[in-house]
């Protein structure tokens, strides 16, 4: 089994309704069993959860992206999502508001910690802002999603911090350092960032397949392997089918 666990196949903006079936199909022909709908605002975030209601062994989680760090937002939600996120800080863009950002990002690390919730991070050029303010929230479970940064900064990742690191088709054709099996989780964070082969085209939880057949390859062990740690790093993580985790339908 494979577990894509970082997408955003409820997002109509990218996605038909009948698109989104037919990747849901492939996936599921290629091995990936489950998938987990991202929230990146109060909206969006209600959007996947209606998504992850309608199919079995889709989930959701609920967050507010450091892009939308000025806009006011009810922090509730009904249901039971797997984590909180992708929330963090993003510094790439000059018209984020770092202050804003981070404001949001200890609201945000509040609510998972009063739902005991783990944590989906986007983190982007703040690295030194990210691991400050989590010093502040030691209990946080989480995954750095789609790891971007340097040696020094996974090295931190790995050593100050007990998160995983989501490798996503960006590793496919970039120089980006790995981090080892133990920590990994597989995401595609489509439709962005398509892996190799498949660059041009939209992105799909899919190709979760080549990218775990991309990092056997690296890692020099057998497919198998990726495909049982990576499914074990997300289980331990997201608690699928544990209390307080949504239930989901069986028809």
């Amino acid at each position: 089994m494979l577990i894509d666990t970082h997408c955003h196949l409820h997002d109509r903006e990218f996605f038909t309704a009948e698109q989104a079936e037919e990747m849901l199909k492939r996936a599921h022909e290629k091995g990936v069993e489950k998938i987990i709908c991202i929230g990146t605002s109060h909206e969006d975030s209600l959007r996947a959860a209606e998504f992850a209601s309608e199919h079995k062994d889709v989930y959701w989680t609920y967050g507010v992206h450091p892009e939308y760090c000025k806009e006011g937002f009810e922090y509730n939600f009904s249901g039971s999502p797997v984590a909180i996120g992708e929330v963090g800080l993003d510094y790439h863009y000059e018209e984020y508001d770092r202050e804003a950002q981070i404001r949001l990002f200890e609201e945000m690390l509040q609510l998972a910690s009063d739902n005991n919730l783990p944590v989906s991070f986007h983190v982007r050029e703040a690295f030194e802002d990210f691991f400050a303010v989590i010093s502040n929230f030691p209990k946080i479970r989480g995954v750095v999603h789609s790891f971007s940064d340097n040696k020094k900064n996974l090295k931190r990742i790995l050593t100050e911090t007990d998160f995983y690191v989501g490798v996503n088709g960006m590793a496919t054709y970039s120089t980006l350092p790995t981090p080892p099996l133990e920590r990994i989780l597989l995401e595609t964070d489509a439709p962005f960032l398509t892996p190799v082969p498949f660059r041009g085209i939209i992105n799909e939880c899919g190709y979760i397949y080549e990218i775990a057949q991309w990092l056997s390859d690296k890692l020099a062990v057998d497919f198998d392997q990726i495909e049982r740690e990576t499914t074990r790093n997300a289980e331990k993580l997201f608690k699928f089918g544990c209390t307080g985790v949504q239930e989901k339908r069986n028809d």
